[in-house]
Parts: C-alpha cells; structure tokens; sequence
C-alpha cells in the first residue's frame, strides 16, 4: 500500500518535551535526590515522614538576587550582535586603537543596557511581588495545642491545615472535613483545569463523622498516596485508620482531593496535606518562564554577521593593497575599527526605542481598549505569525450553556415553545383522579395529550435529576449559603453545578446517565430516530446530550453496591475495575431524550476566525473539554468551515492502533482533524514526524483533553517541525504554559481571573480584539522595524563607503574623514529624527489592513526584510556613498576642509531625501523631524569651525557643487521607486489609490 507509514523508530533527539513534562524528577535527580515515589502521610504528623518533601513555596522569577546581572548580562551579549559593539567599546581603552572619545562608544552601548536591566529588574521584582504575596498567605493549622497561624510557605506534608471560604488552597490536600450540613463542598477550579463550573469534592468519611476537626489529632491514622505527577484529573489513595476494631480502609480518588491553586467556594475545610512545592500538580503542569527573543532580532542579528564579514574583508583589501608593509597586524585592527560604522550601533537603540513606541501605539488603540503590552521586545513577532493555538472554554466561548432543543422522537421542544413542556408538567402535578364513568369516556386525543405529558415528565425529571445542582445565593458577589436558609429570593440566586453521571433517589430504584450520542448509542436499547436526530442537532452546532434511564431491583442495587466498593479499595488499576463494574449498568438502558446546548460564542469570535484564516494563519483549538464538546465548538465558531470534513482520530494505546490509525487519516484531503490527549501521547511517542506532518497540511486541529504540558509540547513541536511563528491564545491558569512556550503568548483578561493575562507578553480583553492587534499593529511593528533597520544599515554604510573611498585615495592610509562632532552629530541630531520617524510610516490605512488580510499573508514570507531587500539596500548605499566622496574630491578646490564641507553637506542632504524617498504615508512629526534636522545642521555649521571652512559654505560655488552631487546620488532612485509603482505595484498600492 503505497499510503502505509512505516514502521521506523522514534527519532528521540526530538523529544524535546520530557524535560517540561518530568521537570520536578530531572531537578531531584540533578540535585541526587531519588526519585518522586509513592509515600505514607500520617494525619497531623509531619515529622513522621519516610522522605525529605520541598518547601511549599512558589516561585516564577527567572532569576534571583546573585544570578540577575549574570543573567541579564549574558543573555544580552550572547548574541553577536551586542557582543561585537562591547568588544568595539572595549578596544578604545587602548591607545594604539582609539579613534575617537570614548562617549561615542560606550554611551550608546551603555544606554541599551541600562534600558535592558530596568526592564528585566520591573518584572522580576513584579514577579517576586506576586510570589511573596502567594507564600505570605496565612491559613490555620491544628496541633496538639490548638490552633495556630502559619505562613502558606512553611506548610509541610503532614499538616492539618483550615482553610475558609473564597480562600485558596495552599498545597495538594486531601479533604478530611467540612462545616456544610450535606457533608460534601464544591471547588473553583477556574485557575487549574480552565473550566469555571464548581467541581463537587467529597470528605473522607471517616474523619467526616468525627465529633470535632481537634479529634483528628487524636486518632492513629495516615494516607498512603500515589507519586506526584501532573495528572489534575486523577489520584490513586487509601486512607488508614488502626486504633478502630477493625481496622478502617477506606479507598480515595479524584472526589476526595483539594489540589493546590483551586478556591473553596462553599464552607470550611479541613485537609492533610499530601504534596508541597514543586511536587504540586499546579506547578509540575507550569513550565519555567523564558526570556524570549524575537525572530526579527534573530534575522537582524544574522545581518550583522554578514556586515561583520564584509568590514573583515574591506580591513583585509586595505592592509594588502599596502603589501603587508610595516605592523600589519596593528593597521588590521585599526581599519575595523575605522569602518566599524558599518555595523552602525545606533541600530540597537533605534530599534529598542521603536518597541516602545509601537507598545505605546497599541495601549493608545482605542478599538482595542484595556490591552497591555507586557513584553515590550517582540511586538514585530505579531506580523508573522503562522499557527494560532487557542483555548476554548472562556476565550473562543463565554462557557455558558443555552438550552436550545429538547427532542423526544416523535416531537421536538425549541425555545419558543417551552410554554408546552411547562404545560405538560405542570398537568401531571395537579390531575386530579377521575371516576371511572369518566374515565372511560375519555377521548382518544386526552389520552395521548396524557402519554405525552408522562414522557415530558420522565425526560424533564431525568434532566433535573442527572447531575447536582447547588442554589447559591450571593450578595454583592460573595456568597453566602447561611442567607440561602433564611432567605429564599431569586434575585440574588445562583446555580452553580458538578456533573457526575449518577445520582440517587429514593423509593424506586432508578439509574439515569446521560452522555454524548458517540457513548450512548450502544447503551440504548435500539430505535431508529437517534442517529439521524442526532445528526441534524449536531449540524446546527448543538452539543447534543442522550438521556436514559434503567430500573432496578434491590437485590441488583446491593450487588452492585458491593461490587463497586471493592473496586474503589482497589490501589492498583482502580480505574479499570471500577469502569468494568459501572459498565455492567450501562447496558439496555431506555432511551428518554435528546437534548441540544449551545455554548455561547464570545462576540465577533467567527468574523475574527475567517479573518485569520483569510491572513494565511492556521487555527489550532487546543482544550480540555471532552471530544464531543470540543468538536461542536469548533463548528460553530467556524473554525471548522461547512464545506470541510472532520477526521475523528479515533483512541488509540499502542503503536500498531497508531499505525492504522495514521494511515486511515493520510487519506483524507483538506479536512479538519479532532484528536484526543490520549491518541495524541501515543502517536507522538511512536510517530511524532509523521504525525506533525499531517497534521500540519490540515486546514484546522482541535486537541481535546489536553493537559497544559500538552498544549505546551505541541507549541514546542510546531515550532520544531515547521520554523513558523505561534501564538498562543488563553485566559485561565491552564494555558499559562502554553502562552509561555509560545512565540507569542497573548491573555484574555476573562471569568477564569487574571493568571493567563499575567504570564502573556500581550493582554486583550476580549479575543475578537486579536485580529486588530495581529492585523494592524502586529503588520505595522514588522514593517516599520524592517524599514527602520535597513535604513539605519543604509546610512552606515554610506559613511564607511566614503570612508574606503577616501582611504583608498590617499595611499590607503587608516585616517578618519571625519572626527570629532561630525561622526557623532551624523547619527544623532542631523539624521535621527527623520530616521525614526519610520516609526510612525504605514502603507495602509488600519481599517484596510482590517477589511483586506490577505495583505498580512505577505509579511510571513519575511519579504520586508530579506536577503535581497538588504542587497538592494547595500548597493544604494554603495553607489551613493562613492557618488558623494568621488563628486567631493573632483569638485573641490583647494583645501582638503572643502572635501570635507563638500562631502558632509551632500550627505546629510542625501540621507534627508532618502528618508523622504521611503516614506509612503506622510505624518506631520515627519515634515517636523525633516525640518528641525536641516535646521540643527544649518545652524551648527557656525560652531564647526574647526573642520568646515564657515567662509566656503556661504560662497555659491559650495551650493552648485552639494546640489549636483546630492542630485546625481537621489535622483535616479526617485525616478526608479517612479518607473516601479508605474509598472509593478505593490499589493498594498492598489487598495490606497
């Protein structure tokens, strides 16, 4: 079969993500610690512990107080670009070399550092802010004298640790009792798993039953838990009492956990600590923050290697046209250092003040309101981006369900039309029992109007029935459930609910479950509307759930009750025995109804999809949620469009599954893929390449039941396997990894709090805003930046062409044309402004660039700033600085000063003009800039003296000769920059004419 993948090893120098994913074990390892293994916790006893356990303290800084100036320090200079200007500042200590005062070297090199190391010192500070408040949180502990005060930091495994409602949970815990009269609790979970729905979390109920939290004390009891890793989603646990007769075991799971990050949302709790530290689930999900450097710094750091090479060989031609003679090795040194202007080191802070200004832009936008720019050194990274990795719930989607269909086979219920299902119920509750005269002569159409309500009533009650519901009543948002037993007002009423698949009730023994169609149609007994009812609630983007029922005996019910509490006891595979036994219910179960939810979109979030579509960026949704949900989500954002396919990877556990699996899908052509967390681990592991490559032809991917280090990972793998640019998009504690991995992390300030919003380099408020800010600012930082680094390449090396003209002239001989003020004002306040009012220059108006984004497609080739963009502007700077220095020395008198007058006035003219040249939308602060720089320079020549004859510029002769010679050197590329808008036009110029 010519499509088969064969079967080849794993290319494991790849796989990059097992030092994110066992980040903890690689640290305890490097520092000789053994292993994270499984451990004996006993209740209110930490120094009975069988291993060392970290400290509960959380830190996100990158550095601390003796490694930030270090750090700093070689992150900057171990690029070349910085590196080569600190050995150039270096190399005029010493005599023989030095060329001028040593400010012009260092003051420049000094400003971009300083700039660096406030930068980098804010957000570490900021960071360190945030962690000493997390860590100086206090929390109650109980011991044998009672209750005392302790810092969230020096919490230890084994403690037993009090924490209030709305307070954060300080460590992994396992939850021992409640003040809440149901004996249960619920979580917020928004800042661990993204989802803002309250998870349901159950007491041990042994503890439960305790008279008072200070009898735990006095028990001999302990839990013996699992190693610590980054599942949130599962535990494996027993809990131990021995001084009882007989001994108490009870088995503990996921429902008995408090995880670390989460927030109590009703009552108090009480918890043993398990984990502490590194080993929480929270930070073994959160991999380290990174300095990130942007791939526009890389290309222009490359740039300068080449510059680097070309002043090694002109230093080279220099010292062999003079045949070696004399010291060869000290002229060597002097002429790169006399041409050193061709690596301009204004470039640095040119390029660093326009990051600034184009932050400044974006928190201007007053479309974009609320956006923070948190990273201000890789805004040009959003012009070119390639892959967007987005979460769902909370930033695609306001994680609010609307009930839209409720379908019974032979009848459907829409929202317009629940006043009948009101109807219905409501005569099943107030029929009032009939004669039987009556009865009999009841009509053939009340009979069925009283089937129909029974089977109404059935579904709804099943509805109502199949998950827990809590009433929580808040007032000026915070809640408060005492309030909830005195005062019954819905105003102030809210429905916060957990969503098991069981539920007890009394009387009749009765099991309802609900579940995707995909689940239940081989749990139902057969019918004949499912799957084709299913069908059409699913095209119209409803997230479609089955509801069925089963009855059973008591004497079923008892053994099932039995047989499942065996398999909870169970340490080893509790998982798979305890879905055996449930599996042994899910059978031949009556099918009730359908019903269709839709997750409400947040605003404009399809335009926004169709226009990053449209600008060449591929979507990825990366989420959480099961596949069902994720699946219906992405057809009804459009992130999936109705003329393509989907391609449900079905689950796979090995690698021959994989194999199949993999080959069923290269056969399929531009269709969207679906793929769980789990299918993904296994095809990573086997067939990480062949995976990435197919899956990077579709036109969309949604990843369901992603762990954060997943989502991480396939960050990391699409910018291993294609180059391109990321961006990651979330709002909740769960993409914190993600966002961080990326190229380009962007937070959505959203329900789920703020901790997205602070790890991201760029904050919006809501994610239609990313299209803006992708679109418009995103395309004008690259654009501009490229134009604003070539332009100041361009008037470097004017200055060092004339230079090696005039060497060459005169006998080769390594002596500065220009000293003194003239080479630091030419940089400075006779060409810096026009040059960096770059900064402001666009091509399109915004609203363009908006309607218009296939106009972005064109910056993700990199042609802006290209090897052939820098040719070009190379040999203009070629051809005009030999223009100006031969023009200078054919025209000159008699005086080498007129050379100099000459020479220099045609060049701050000529780089004016350029500037003029490459402008394509003007703005007043150019006219300004151009103005107030030909004034600065007019007025110094009075103060020049010393190298300009003041008396040779006033005459007419010194006016002809700097206009034909700036003439000669600017005319022929206006009339070239003509030829070519004439006949070949950019894209850009066709929407603005």
């Amino acid at each position: 079969m010519t499509d088969n993948i064969p079967l080849q090893p794993v290319r494991q120098k790849k796989r990059m993500d097992s030092k994110h994913r066992s980040g903890c074990c690689e640290c305890l390892r490097c520092c000789g610690r053994r292993d994270p293994r499984p451990r004996t916790v006993w209740l209110g006893h930490p120094e009975k512990r069988d291993q060392r356990y970290p400290r509960n303290v959380i830190n996100n800084q990158k550095y601390n107080f003796f490694t930030f100036l270090p750090g700093v320090l070689f992150n900057q200079f171990k690029y070349f670009f910085n590196l080569y200007f600190l050995l150039l500042a270096c190399s005029q200590f010493v005599v023989e070399m030095r060329l001028g005062a040593l400010y012009t070297y260092w003051v420049p090199l000094g400003f971009v550092l300083a700039v660096t190391v406030i930068r980098e010192a804010t957000e570490e500070i900021r960071c360190y802010m945030r962690d000493k408040e997390v860590n100086s949180q206090i929390y109650s502990k109980l011991t044998a004298r009672g209750t005392v005060k302790v810092k969230s930091s020096n919490i230890q495994v084994g403690d037993l640790i009090i924490v209030e409602k709305n307070q954060r949970v300080p460590a992994d815990m396992i939850f021992l009792r409640t003040s809440e009269k149901n004996g249960s609790c619920f979580l917020r979970t928004d800042q661990l798993d993204g989802e803002t729905d309250w998870k349901l979390r159950l007491p041990v109920t042994c503890t439960q039953r305790l008279p008072t939290a200070s009898d735990l004390l006095q028990i001999r009891s302990y839990v013996y838990a699992e190693e610590p890793n980054i599942d949130i989603h599962n535990f494996v646990g027993t809990f131990t009492r021995e001084d009882s007769d007989p001994p108490v075991n009870e088995s503990l799971s996921i429902e008995n956990t408090l995880w670390a990050s989460t927030v109590i949302a009703s009552g108090t709790v009480v918890g043993v600590v398990l984990y502490t530290g590194r080993e929480l689930r929270s930070v073994m999900n959160t991999s380290n923050p990174r300095s990130k450097i942007g791939l526009f710094d890389l290309e222009v750091n490359c740039l300068t290697k080449i510059l680097f090479g070309a002043l090694v060989v002109v230093s080279l031609v220099m010292v062999a046209l003079q045949h070696f003679a004399g010291r060869w090795y000290l002229q060597i040194i002097r002429f790169l250092l006399l041409f050193s202007n061709i690596i301009p080191i204004s470039l640095r802070v040119n390029l660093d003040m326009g990051k600034i200004v184009y932050s400044w832009v974006i928190r201007r936008d007053s479309k974009i309101p609320g956006t923070v720019v948190r990273s201000s050194t890789i805004p040009e990274q959003l012009g070119r981006i390639s892959y967007l990795l987005t979460d769902k719930t909370g930033t695609l989607t306001q994680n609010e369900m609307v009930f839209k269909r409720l379908h019974l086979g032979t009848v459907a219920y829409g929202l317009d039309s629940m006043d009948e299902v009101q109807s219905h119920i409501f005569s099943i509750y107030t029929q009032q029992p009939q004669d039987p005269p009556a009865v009999k002569g009841l009509t053939l159409a009340t009979k069925v109007r009283k089937t129909m309500s029974s089977r109404v009533h059935e579904a709804v009650k099943a509805i109502a029935l199949c998950h827990n519901v809590t009433p929580v009543y808040e007032s000026n948002g915070v809640t408060d459930q005492a309030e909830a037993e005195r005062h019954y007002e819905d105003s102030c009423r809210v429905y916060q609910a957990s969503s098991p698949d069981e539920d007890e009730s009394t009387g009749e023994i009765t099991f309802y479950m609900k579940g995707a169609d995909v689940v239940m149609a081989g749990i139902v007994q057969y019918n004949d509307w499912l799957e084709e009812e299913c069908g059409n609630m699913a095209r119209e983007g409803l997230r479609v759930l089955v509801v069925a029922k089963k009855s059973l005996t008591e004497e079923q019910y008892q053994d099932f009750e039995a047989r499942y509490v065996q398999a909870k006891l169970s340490v080893h595979d509790r998982s798979l025995k305890v879905a055996t036994v449930i599996e042994s219910l899910e059978m031949e179960m009556e099918l009730l109804c359908l019903t269709g939810v839709e997750d409400q979109l947040q605003a404009d979030v399809r335009p926004t999809l169709e226009t990053l579509r449209n600008a060449g960026i591929k979507v990825w949704m990366l989420t959480g949620d099961k596949l069902e949900t994720a699946t219906c989500t992405a057809k009804n954002a459009h992130l999936v469009t109705r003329t393509q396919d989907i391609h449900i990877f079905r689950l796979v556990t090995n690698r021959g599954e994989a194999h199949l699996e993999l080959n069923a899908f290269r056969r399929k052509h531009d269709c969207a893929l679906v793929i769980s967390g789990d299918s993904l681990e296994v095809c990573l592991k086997y067939y990480e390449y062949e995976f990435m490559e197919l899956a990077c032809q579709c036109p969309a991917v949604v990843c369901c039941r992603c762990a954060p280090t997943q989502k991480a990972q396939i960050v990391r793998l699409l910018q291993e396997r294609t180059g391109k640019l990321t961006c990651a998009v979330g709002d909740g504690g769960n993409d914190v990894s993600m966002i961080q991995e990326a190229d380009c992390g962007v937070g959505v300030e959203g329900k789920e709090g703020k901790q997205a919003s602070l790890a991201a380099d760029f904050s919006i408020t809501q994610f239609k805003h990313l299209g803006r800010l992708l679109m418009v600012h995103g395309r004008n930082s690259y654009k501009r930046s490229a134009a604003l680094s070539q332009f100041v390449i361009h008037r470097s090396l004017c200055i060092s062409t004339m230079q090696a003209v005039f060497s060459s002239v005169f006998y080769f001989a390594s002596v500065p044309l220009y000293q003194g003020f003239l080479i630091i004002g030419y940089s400075t306040i006779y060409t810096m402004f026009p040059v960096f009012s770059l900064v402001l220059d666009k091509d399109v108006k915004s609203e363009v660039a908006m309607l218009y984004p296939e106009l972005y497609k064109d910056l993700l080739k990199g042609r802006p700033l290209s090897y052939k963009t820098f040719l070009i502007w190379v040999l203009i700077s070629i051809y005009q600085g030999s223009i100006i220095m031969y023009g200078a020395l054919l025209l000159f008198e008699s005086e080498f000063v007129h050379i100099v007058a000459i020479s220099f006035t045609s060049l701050i003219l000529t780089e004016l003009l350029m500037v003029a040249l490459t402008i394509q939308t003007w703005h007043w602060l150019m006219i300004v800039a151009e103005l107030l720089s030909l004034s600065c320079y007019i007025a110094s020549l009075v103060f020049l003296h010393e190298f300009i004859d003041v008396y040779f510029i006033a005459t007419l002769s010194f006016l002809w000769k700097v206009t034909v010679i700036t003439l000669v050197s600017c005319l022929p590329l206006y009339v070239l920059k003509y030829l070519r808008r004439r006949f070949s036009p950019p894209s850009y110029s066709k929407l603005t004419s």
